[in-house]
């Protein structure tokens, strides 16, 4: 295990980004992926004293097997799909609608819980760093990417403390800069990277954001 928790990995990715996100990269933002990337994204956002958002994203599971993901949604109607897996199990379009149809439903829950109405931190011409706990395919890293490029960010650079290096390899093509704690080959999952991997709940992540200042009213 490579971290006691998720806050203790954000200290450990912050360190790294500290010394990654140079003098040229005025006034960045940390945008946690919500849910699990939102603690991280709170330790790396005290240590670069910058402003914490939160991004929401939502996985879109194969019906029969939800764990495969066939791609993902994020806010400001962004998605992306893993064509390659949806023509190797010959998933209908009516399928991918009808799951994309629920996670929307889900997706706009969790905004109204984190944000209130409250308009995101604005990217625009500004160096993002986007922070999850960890990630396998990299689907949902894709979407917070995209959407960070719809808002005009000038550089998005992701940060994660754990991944297989071909993910990571991959999402460099996708974002300006991937910062990785600890990459491996022998990835079964986050859970056996942390200590601690308790589901980080809504009350968590709204906690976090309140007392960095972004939180709902």
């Amino acid at each position: 295990m490579a971290f006691l928790d998720r806050r203790d990995a954000g200290r450990r990715l912050g360190g790294l980004l500290a010394r990654s996100v140079g003098e040229d990269d005025e006034r960045p933002v940390v945008m946690g992926m919500a849910r699990g990337g939102v603690p991280v994204a709170f330790e790396v956002a005290g240590i670069l004293d910058a402003p914490l958002d939160v991004l929401v994203v939502r996985k879109l599971g194969y019906p029969r097997q939800p764990e495969l993901g066939l791609g993902a949604i994020a806010e400001g109607g962004v998605r992306i799909l893993n064509s390659a897996l949806v023509r190797q199990l010959q998933v209908p379009p009516d399928v991918i609608e009808a799951v994309a149809t629920q996670q929307t439903t889900e997706l706009e829950r969790r905004l109204a819980a984190y944000r209130g109405g409250r308009p995101p931190v604005p990217v625009e011409g500004r160096t993002v760093i986007v922070v999850d706990d960890g990630l396998a395919t990299g689907f949902t890293a894709r979407a917070a990417i995209e959407v960070m490029r719809r808002r005009s960010a000038a550089r998005v650079v992701l940060g994660i403390p754990v991944a297989p290096p071909d993910a990571v390899h991959a999402l460099r093509e996708v974002a300006d800069e991937v910062v990785c704690v600890e990459t491996t080959e022998r990835f079964f999952g986050l859970s056996e990277w942390y200590e601690d991997f308790e589901q980080v709940s809504d009350d968590e992540v709204a906690h976090l954001l309140a007392a960095a200042g972004t939180g709902a009213p």
